[in-house]
């Protein structure tokens, strides 16, 4: 498999630590040491998941080596949804008038990116496809509740497009070595650890420790796995991205791997958690720091609980 494309896609709104200070007391530099971020990305009024797919896929298609029609399935992976009937693949699908395409949504909580990269490539192998866009809008502030203190300070707004194929289409394609995902139902809080319910409190996180310890360990894990399958040593990657739900938990990972944070890509500080965007968000704003052979290893840890990792060879 071969990405083709990137776009992206953040919302030019920003709200900073102070915001939370006058609303509930929590000090910026609070927030700061304990998780990283001294802003996050806010989507206006008239945005949401659909206009951010949008957004992200305008962002990609210079770069695109052929006609955005020739794909022939979307899949939007992400789980902030606006509608759940009408779906970002569907709303692209109509926008640029793909007719033809499977159109699906699929959701694994933070993992969903990488999710969808394993749904397409069950598509290609079964010859039900050969290219594929996946769109991952993730719009936090339509849910989150700002006033909880446990975690109405994490999030933002983002989204991310990668068109993808089977075989390559140019030299400049950046080559999918390895795709890993598992469930992680049964481990720690596992289902009570995020939620969300847009009908009660929104976004919640009521036991942050446990996802904290849980992120850490299998996000390690995922990268392992994908290591052993590509025959690839942690000294073979050039660079790391995790999930960025917080700035400690990517200091705690890069301690485990004994790895310096310099080799670790982050947004967190100015973006906070974009959800299953973050990881495939960070790789789309740092491309133009690498070089042909370069290896990149993503992971990722979702609510749920659930992980996964991928590594690309530029």
């Amino acid at each position: 498999m071969y990405i083709n494309a990137i776009g992206h896609y953040v919302p030019s709104g920003r709200v900073t630590n102070e915001y939370f200070e006058k609303l509930n007391g929590l000090e910026p530099g609070w927030i700061l040491q304990r998780t990283g971020i001294t802003s996050r990305s806010k989507a206006a009024a008239d945005e949401n998941v659909d206009t951010m797919a949008i957004d992200a896929v305008e962002n990609a298609l210079p770069k695109l080596p052929y006609d955005i029609k020739d794909v022939d399935l979307i899949v939007g992976a992400f789980y902030s949804a606006y509608d759940t009937v009408a779906t970002p693949a569907h709303i692209v699908q109509r926008h640029y008038g793909i007719h033809g395409a499977k159109a699906v949504y699929a959701s694994a909580a933070c993992s969903s990116f990488i999710n969808g990269l394993e749904i397409i490539e069950g598509y290609f192998a079964s010859g039900k496809a050969t290219k594929a866009l996946l769109l991952c809008p993730e719009h936090n502030t339509y849910y989150s509740n700002v006033k909880d203190h446990k975690a109405g300070h994490l999030w933002g707004d983002a989204a991310v497009a990668y068109f993808i194929s089977k075989e390559r289409q140019s030299e400049n394609d950046i080559k999918i070595l390895d795709i890993f995902t598992e469930g992680l139902g049964d481990i720690g809080k596992g289902p009570d650890g995020v939620k969300l319910r847009p009908g009660e409190d929104g976004i919640s996180m009521p036991d942050g420790r446990d996802v904290f310890i849980h992120a850490c360990k299998y996000m390690i894990y995922a990268l392992r796995h994908s290591l052993e399958k590509t025959g690839l040593k942690i000294e073979d990657i050039n660079k790391f991205i995790t999930h960025q739900a917080n700035k400690r938990i990517v200091a705690q990972v890069a301690h485990q791997l004994d790895k310096p944070m310099e080799d670790f890509l982050n947004n967190i500080e100015t973006l906070g958690n974009t959800g299953s965007a973050s990881c495939a968000l960070v790789l789309a704003q740092n491309l133009d720091k690498f070089k042909k052979g370069d290896k990149v290893a993503l992971m990722v840890f979702g609510g749920g609980y659930s992980c996964g990792c991928f590594i690309v060879e530029f």
